[in-house]
């Protein structure tokens, strides 16, 4: 599967959103450069003319130049690995690549060798999702990480004690990857699987079949994507459960915190950098219009 790469040059200022107007069109992973950006899409996915009406949106605020590569799968993973240097969050967790040394003075070492996935904890919503993480208590908890990219977000909630991590991506190569890091972590608690979150608790299942549910959900996607299915993940939420999510601008959280809401959901904690958000929310056992 080959890919294609956009390379933008444009001032630093509009990197962050340009990154999420690109992830609305399709494209799934970002590199910051000293020129400005890089992004990635599926080469088939890839719509020439959203790109040009996306940039003549912002041209009157700032110079945008911009060149399109086909970039195949071996030169995507050196790409990933290019420049890629540990991050710390909040000094509690350090994201490596298995090229680093270990530092002792992190209470979770958390080893990802990105490949082609999304999720190493460089941007800012992959950062967001790990402090929040910090403040629940994964102890003997199920979760589920929806859209799992690296599989950094339920490698974390394993060492945090949870007792099984079940995760998802619906891109066959960042399974793979998931799987990989979850191995080089030893995780074993951690299942990764291929498909979407209808694949969860499936409408054909037998009479007999136990449905899936969970004490928390973490999903670092997109605001469409959130919007749609927050209904969904409040569903596979044991009550008094959590919600955790990212991926979404400053100026979307109204939006989504709205759609908690409708779905009995109870706004915990939110974080914001650099224009992204991320918020915590948690099942409430009350229901709308019932007393």
């Amino acid at each position: 599967m080959n890919y294609s790469e956009l390379q933008l040059r444009l001032s630093p200022d509009f990197a962050d959103i340009l990154t999420a107007e690109l992830a609305e069109i399709g494209f799934e992973s970002f590199v910051e450069t000293d020129e400005g950006l890089n992004a990635y899409i599926i080469e088939s996915d890839f719509d020439e003319k959203a790109l040009q009406e996306l940039i003549a949106k912002y041209a009157s605020q700032t110079a945008i130049a911009y060149e399109v590569n086909s970039l195949e799968k071996r030169n995507w993973n050196a790409e990933w690995e290019r420049d890629y240097e540990p991050i710390e969050v909040v000094s509690q967790v350090r994201v490596r690549a298995s090229f680093h040394a270990i530092d002792a003075r992190f209470r979770y070492d958390i080893v990802i060798n990105p490949k082609m996935s999304f999720g190493t904890g460089h941007h800012e919503t992959t950062a967001m999702m790990l402090e929040q993480q910090l403040g629940l208590d994964f102890a003997e908890k199920t979760v589920l990480d929806v859209g799992s990219g690296t599989g950094i977000l339920a490698i974390l909630a394993a060492k945090m004690g949870a007792q099984k991590v079940l995760a998802f991506d619906i891109e066959e190569w960042a399974v793979e990857n998931a799987r990989e890091n979850v191995e080089l972590n030893d995780c074993p608690q951690i299942t990764v699987f291929q498909g979407t979150i209808d694949d969860i608790n499936p409408p054909d299942k037998p009479l007999d079949w136990t449905p899936a549910i969970f004490d928390i959900v973490l999903a670092n996607i997109n605001r469409n994507v959130l919007l749609r299915e927050i209904p969904i993940y409040t569903d596979l939420l044991n009550e008094g459960g959590y919600l955790v999510v990212s991926g979404f601008y400053e100026h979307d959280a109204v939006d989504i915190e709205q759609k908690a809401r409708e779905s009995s959901l109870i706004s915990i904690k939110g974080m914001a950098l650099r224009e992204w958000t991320s918020l915590v929310f948690q099942k409430s056992a009350w229901v709308p219009g019932v007393e």
